[in-house]
């Protein structure tokens, strides 16, 4: 426990440390104000942010995989990853560590949107059981695509290669759940391989749980996601570090 805070610790410090995490502060705020208000926003007289959680998928498809880039590909560049193995330190505790931190990190961006609910709250009487939901969903999401960006960070040297893998596995996990996409697979799939790769995709379970349906199965699905692409990047790591 002490190595897994060690890590936490620094992980989550060394965010702040340079300007590069008030740069992706600056760009997600930046962007998921400008998509949540360019649609008519006042001209709906609607007080709820369905288009802040329609369009938040998209802008984590590439914002994300950017967080999580540096997580592995730079410690294996510099050549840190190295010493950090030498370290009483298990692997588990390292990549849960570094994971862990680079969720609270999203978190707090998540969370710096919080003028938006003054705004709908003010303009409004919204459902806030609804934001509630809304926002468990993205932030699940956010660490669903953060473990895939920490598995690609760890198979690869380069940042650059990690987001570009990152982005595009992201991306095929969100858009293989939209309509569009499952009417045209719709065209030469029979029904049951269209609705496995339905299930399997993130849109599906995020719009369940952003619409305010808490069902065991979308948060589970969630939990085995992250679970499952962090148990890889410990097993890839695993095999370097006994290599």
């Amino acid at each position: 426990m002490t190595g897994f805070w060690a890590v936490f610790k620094r992980e989550f410090k060394s965010y702040f440390a340079t300007p590069l995490a008030y740069v992706f502060l600056v760009v997600f705020l930046f962007f998921s104000g400008y998509l949540a208000f360019k649609n008519g926003f006042f001209e709906a007289r609607q007080a709820d942010m369905t288009s802040f959680f329609y369009n938040i998928p998209l802008l984590f498809v590439f914002l994300v995989p950017a967080a999580a880039m540096r997580l592995w590909a730079e410690e294996k560049k510099t050549g840190s990853i190295e010493l950090l193995f030498t370290l009483p330190i298990t692997v588990t505790q390292a990549v849960l560590g570094k994971f862990l931190a680079a969720w609270l990190f999203l978190i707090v961006a998540i969370a710096l949107t919080f003028p938006m609910v003054i705004t709908i709250c003010y303009l409004g009487d919204p459902d806030m059981g609804l934001l509630a939901t809304g926002y468990l969903a993205t932030i699940l999401m956010a660490g669903g695509f953060l473990a895939v960006g920490c598995f690609f960070s760890a198979i690869s040297n380069n940042q650059v290669i990690s987001f570009v893998m990152s982005v595009v596995a992201c991306a095929v996990l969100v858009f293989a759940g939209m309509p569009t996409t499952m009417n045209y697979l719709s065209s030469f799939l029979p029904a049951g391989a269209v609705n496995t790769i339905s299930m399997m995709s993130f849109q599906e379970h995020f719009d369940s749980v952003s619409n305010g349906v808490l069902e065991f199965k979308d948060i589970s699905y969630f939990v085995i996601l992250i679970a499952g692409w962090v148990a890889a990047c410990g097993v890839v790591l695993d095999e370097r570090k006994a290599g």
